[in-house]
């Protein structure tokens, strides 16, 4: 077995072993990675974080031993807070990254980082004023970044920087937690999921006070919940259908 690891700001994420093949998420700066399979300049790759597989550019990682691997697993993750930061490499040059980057590989990849880092864990209340800092991020099919993100690669990346760990689809998300019958029931941090004509969960969201949600729809924004699904303030109408809410924490 071979392991990796993401020493750039961002890495697409592929469903298939081709630069037009569809994005099916991404690897954040210092996240590792076992490799499954080489083929063609790619590899198939299993995320650490999530188990989630995909395939990746072979010019777009470093490869580590299984030690260094281990170490990565074992040590509690140390995540950057702002929306950009910068770390450097051994010849002083700046590499941007993202909002939820792991910092725990700095030392393997001989790089410094003088900036903010997420020092406060698994509190709840912290969720939504979370989810806040991604507000107007643009709508990205596989994007987990403030520049672009789906909506569960944000609901993923909310519950991260809280030190939750959240599965990569909404469908995936929704197995995980306690169900609950109504929106009554619910608190602000819980996640709400949506499902299509065919019953399938196709979406999810993070529901705020007040009877507000804010999920990636268009772009990360606020709008009503009720007992039907999502009312979009914007359009006056529903534009998804509830199907159930989970208390994940």
């Amino acid at each position: 077995m071979k392991y990796g690891l993401c020493n750039l700001s961002v890495i697409p994420l592929r469903r298939d072993a081709s630069n037009t093949s569809e994005m099916v998420s991404q690897l954040l700066y210092g996240e590792h990675f076992k490799i499954i399979e080489e083929r063609n300049g790619w590899l198939c790759i299993r995320n650490a974080f999530d188990d989630y597989e995909g395939w990746i550019d072979n010019k777009q990682y470093v490869e580590i031993s299984a030690e260094i691997y281990h170490t990565l697993e074992e040590n509690f993750p140390r995540i950057t807070s702002d929306i950009m930061e910068f770390v450097s490499n051994k010849v002083s040059q700046l590499i941007p990254i993202p909002l939820g980057s792991n910092l725990n590989a700095l030392p393997f990849l001989k790089h410094t980082h003088d900036g903010n880092i997420q020092d406060e864990f698994h509190n709840k209340k912290n969720i939504v004023p979370t989810s806040l800092l991604y507000l107007n991020t643009p709508y990205l099919w596989g994007g987990k970044t403030p520049f672009g993100m789906d909506c569960s690669g944000f609901t993923q990346m909310v519950y991260k920087l809280n030190g939750f760990k959240l599965l990569r689809d909404a469908k995936q998300q929704a197995t995980q937690g306690e169900s609950l019958s109504f929106i009554e029931e619910s608190e602000p941090g819980d996640l709400a999921f949506f499902d299509n004509h065919e019953g399938t969960i196709v979406h999810v969201g993070v529901i705020m006070n007040d009877n507000h949600i804010i999920h990636a729809h268009g772009r990360v924004r606020i709008d009503k919940l009720d007992h039907s699904g999502i009312f979009n303030i914007d359009t006056g109408k529903h534009s998804h259908k509830l199907r159930v809410i989970k208390k994940i924490v």
